[in-house]
């Protein structure tokens, strides 16, 4: 009996990790695909009312961006691309 349930834990616990890496990826490549609009919709919305685009200029986005990436847990890219979104409005 044990050499079955120590193979069959190994292989659960295998099955297991596989689908968790799995979804993972996914969802990096779902974040990986959208847009600096819809970051910036998702991610900034979350916790405050966001200024309009045209209220700093490129060079504060960038701060802006900056600053909101660690506070937010954002990637760089992601962050990246929510600044491009709001630079393009100047």
């Amino acid at each position: 009996m044990k050499k079955f349930i120590i193979p069959s834990i190994f292989v659960f616990t295998l099955f297991v990790c596989m689908l968790f890496f799995q979804n993972c990826t996914a969802s990096k490549e779902a974040i990986a695909n959208k847009s600096g609009a819809q970051l910036w919709g998702e991610n900034c919305l979350r916790c405050h009312n966001t200024p309009s685009p045209t209220d700093f200029n490129d060079t504060q986005w960038k701060t802006i961006g900056l600053h909101m990436q660690d506070r937010a847990n954002l990637t760089k890219d992601e962050a990246d691309k929510i600044v491009t979104f709001l630079q393009s409005a100047n």
